[in-house]
């Protein structure tokens, strides 16, 4: 397996940043033109997916890099439940919702590979050679 040298490299932050996009693209909707408190921390939850994933692997051990990756995991959980407001608002129609749902659904499973694979190594991170 190669090395990864750049963030933007991982799968985990492509995952990310299409939910980013996602979200970013859902909340143009009429509904969310109103709901500027629903709008904003959707928006936060999921740009906070790809930042922590990024942070983490910025990071130079990997205690740190699976707390990084686990608060990401967190993050994508509430844009998750948010999607559900969004539905119940009739902000978004139930196929947006299944569609960014089931992404945000494998961005945390890709999410915890990442995590898994990191506690599960002989590599420390650079911090501790």
């Amino acid at each position: 397996m190669a090395a990864i040298k750049r963030f933007e490299d991982l799968e985990a932050w492509k995952f990310s940043r299409e939910l980013a996009r996602d979200i970013y693209r859902l909340t143009k909707n009429d509904g969310f033109s109103t709901d500027f408190g629903l709008r904003n921390q959707i928006c936060r939850s999921a740009v906070s997916v790809m930042s922590n994933v990024a942070e983490g692997f910025e990071r130079d051990g990997d205690k740190e890099s699976i707390n990084f990756l686990s608060i990401a995991k967190g993050s994508a959980g509430e844009t998750r439940s948010l999607l559900y407001v969004a539905l119940d608002q009739d902000y978004i129609s139930e196929s947006e919702f299944e569609l960014v749902s089931a992404r945000a659904i494998e961005n945390s499973r890709v999410i915890s590979g990442l995590s898994n694979y990191l506690r599960q190594s002989e590599l420390k991170g650079r911090k501790f050679k």
